[in-house]
């Protein structure tokens, strides 16, 4: 009997360690979050509507970001006439790049984020009303809504496109925040 007493409070010590860990993947914080949240901030604070910074690694691709109260809307792309922006850069006509990146960029490596709320891309929206962050790859829009059955797509792939979008956007941000700190 004193085994069993043994063995089944070390049990209830294990599942309760396990239920203070273990959290749902809709409930943990987009990578994004923090960044996302600082570069409203910090765009807030110095009164700028954008940013813009040419990609790390890329001669050809650029990053923007155009702020509102409460929104993000971010792009990739490349560009087919880098040494324009780079004289846009240069300049920090950030907005005139973004404007660019949107209208004349080459619409196959095109991404944007739109984040509603400028607080991390999120899997799904909290309630039905509520307006939802999209993401647009190559001229494809994905709705981070949480109905993946209208997708035609499980939960664990729509789960997945949010991850790797996520992860993407993530570091989209960390390059915008490196420009709009300097």
């Amino acid at each position: 009997m004193r085994r069993l007493v043994q063995f089944s409070s070390s049990l209830v010590v294990a599942l309760a360690a396990l239920a203070a860990t273990a959290q749902p993947a809709l409930a943990q914080e987009p990578k994004s979050a923090a960044a996302a949240r600082e570069l409203a901030q910090l765009l807030a604070g110095k009164k700028m509507d954008a940013v813009a910074v040419r990609a790390p690694d890329s001669s050809d691709t650029f990053l923007a970001v155009l702020a509102f109260p409460a929104q993000l809307i971010v792009v990739s792309a490349k560009y087919p006439a880098p040494p324009l922006l780079n004289e846009k850069l240069a300049r920090r006509e950030y907005r005139d790049v973004y404007i660019e990146l949107n209208s004349a960029s080459v619409l196959d490596s095109r991404f944007f984020v739109t984040d509603i709320g400028a607080d991390g891309l999120k899997p799904k929206r909290a309630k039905k009303d509520e307006p939802f962050d999209v993401r647009d790859a190559a001229g494809k829009p994905f709705n981070f809504d949480g109905n993946w059955r209208e997708d035609k797509m499980s939960e664990a792939d729509y789960m997945k496109v949010y991850a790797e979008t996520d992860e993407r956007y993530a570091q989209i941000l960390t390059a915008l925040l490196g420009e709009a700190k300097k």
